[in-house]
Formats: C-alpha cells, structure tokens, sequence
C-alpha cells in the first residue's frame, strides 16, 4: 500500500544491496533477508541508503530495489528510499520517481561532493520537500558526508511540514538534547550510529536506523523492546555482548564489514560494488575473529 501513515518509532534497518560476485543485483537473496527482516518485526524499511551503497548503484538499478522492496512487502510495513543524488535538480527528480512506484518516504541527503554552507543546505532540502509529498527524514552525517544540518537549521525549516524525522548521525549525543531544546518535539529523532544508540534512546531519541541488526535481527528486536520497556539491566547485559559487532558500523569499510557479518550470519554474501572491494588481508582476519567471537557467545533470547 502506497504512502501508508508512518508512526515515525522503532527500528528502521538500511537494508543492504544483496549482490552476486560480480556485482549485479542479487534479487532472490534480496527477497530472502528483507522477509527475514519483516519476520523480525522491524518497523520500517529504508532501501538505498549509505549501507545500500546507494551511489554506486545506476539510476535505474536504484528505482528498481525500492520497486522490488515494495512488491515483497506487500503492505506489511513502509518502505523508504535514501535520496544521495549529487544535485538539487537530481535529488528532486528521485523523490518523484519515489512517490510515482509508492514508496512510503524518503531518506534525503544533502547533495553529493560539493559541501554546501547553510543556506545552501537549507535551500536544498526546503526545494527536494516541495518536488513530491512524500514524507523526509532528513539524515545529518557531517562526519560522512561534511555537512552539518545543526539544531538552529532545523528550527529554520520547521515550517516544512514533509520534514518529519532527523537520522542524527553526528556521533555527538548531546546533539538529541540539543534538538529537543532548539525544536522542541517538532521531528522525531532517530539515532543513526550504532555504537551510540541506548546513550541516543535515553536522550529521547524514539527510532533507530539501524546497520549491525541487519545480521542479527531478533537480537536488535530484543535491544529494542528492553529499552522502549525501560529495562535497562537487561538491557546492558545483552548490549555488552552486542558492542563489539557494533562497531562493525564505523569506519570507511562499514559497508564490507556489515555485509560480511551478513554473510557470516547467513543472511548473505559479502559481494560489494566497486569502487569498495571486500576486505583481505590482516583487516579481514580480525573482523572475521570478532565476527566469530560474537557468533559463539551469541545470546539465547528464550
């Protein structure tokens, strides 16, 4: 169902691109881990984002993930897209090819390469929410991508009604309590770094876009119900056995680590689009040793 109400809570993986090894679409293994993850009861589903390696996917490959993800939903919960286009001009084009297949939302970057200043900044996001009327979350990576959208900004673009959410991924908590003092509860805030993300829901943020999940889906279900059920004793035991793999999340090869995880966990393969290749070498061994470490003392949630 198209444009169905998001409630704007809970756990929104970015979905990975399931590839072959040589790098075209996996489109079985796709329909196979996103049934995995509806089985896991997440809430929402975000395609083409940074961890869907949205920009090395063709224009056409992209539109085609969210159509595929829509088709094996069917309903059952909103599927977004990332939007990481490198103009305004492009940006706009995509959020209306979104709304056109019936895609729930949109995921938007600022544009790609150039870092623009604030105003820039503000101007892209206002003209992307007036292309189409899908809702936005806007994802605030300044460590990623070099731009930082600050508390004052979005007070600045309150009025833009689409704008609904923030994936805050500055890696700065204090930036949710800085939020709720400039904005109010005027977005809903979703953390978007792994490592960080209970320090994140107990500022207030209410939603987690989350990445290491994706390989252990049940367990960031169960992350999820302790913390929303404020059983934060519970919560820590199983979270000190979840930060190691957490940290899979950072760093320029987050997205080789988490699909190796994938692929260790059995949810997928490793396989990754050039220009990123998958890891070798001494970097390689030592995520497989912490990959496996996790795995063995993988916790029973009976």
């Amino acid at each position: 169902m198209a444009n169905q109400q998001i409630s704007w809570r809970g756990v929104f993986p970015a979905v990975t691109t399931q590839m072959h090894q040589d790098q075209s679409i996996n489109w079985q293994a796709q329909a196979k881990h996103l049934e995995v993850l509806i089985d896991s009861g997440v809430h929402g589903l975000i395609m083409c984002g940074s961890l869907g390696e949205n920009q090395t996917l063709l224009p056409a490959e992209k539109r085609a993930v969210v159509k595929h993800a829509k088709e094996v939903a069917g309903g059952r919960l909103p599927v977004l897209s990332g939007v990481a286009e490198m103009s305004t001009a492009a940006s706009c084009q995509y959020v209306q090819d979104m709304e056109a297949l019936g895609a729930d939302g949109v995921m938007v970057l600022p544009a790609m390469v150039y870092k623009s200043d604030a105003r820039e900044t503000m101007a892209h996001f206002r003209t992307v929410a007036a292309a189409s009327k899908l809702p936005i979350i806007v994802y605030n990576n300044p460590v990623g991508y070099g731009v930082d959208i600050t508390p004052q900004m979005f007070a600045e673009l309150a009025d833009v009604e689409t704008l609904v959410a923030i994936k805050e991924s500055s890696a700065d908590t204090t930036r949710i309590t800085e939020l709720a003092n400039t904005c109010g509860v005027r977005y809903a805030i979703f953390g978007g770094v792994d490592t960080i993300i209970p320090e994140c829901v107990l500022m207030g943020a209410t939603g987690w876009i989350a990445g290491v999940g994706l390989a252990f889906p049940k367990e960031n279900a169960r992350m999820w119900e302790l913390m929303m059920a404020g059983d934060w004793a519970k919560a820590r035991d199983l979270w000190r056995w979840f930060l190691p793999l957490m940290t899979l999340d950072i760093g320029p090869h987050f997205v080789q680590k988490i699909k190796l995880v994938l692929q260790e966990a059995g949810l997928g393969a490793e396989w990754v689009r050039a220009p990123r290749l998958t890891l070798a070498g001494a970097e390689r061994e030592e995520i497989l040793a912490l990959i496996h470490k996790g795995l063995a003392e993988r916790p029973s949630l009976d």
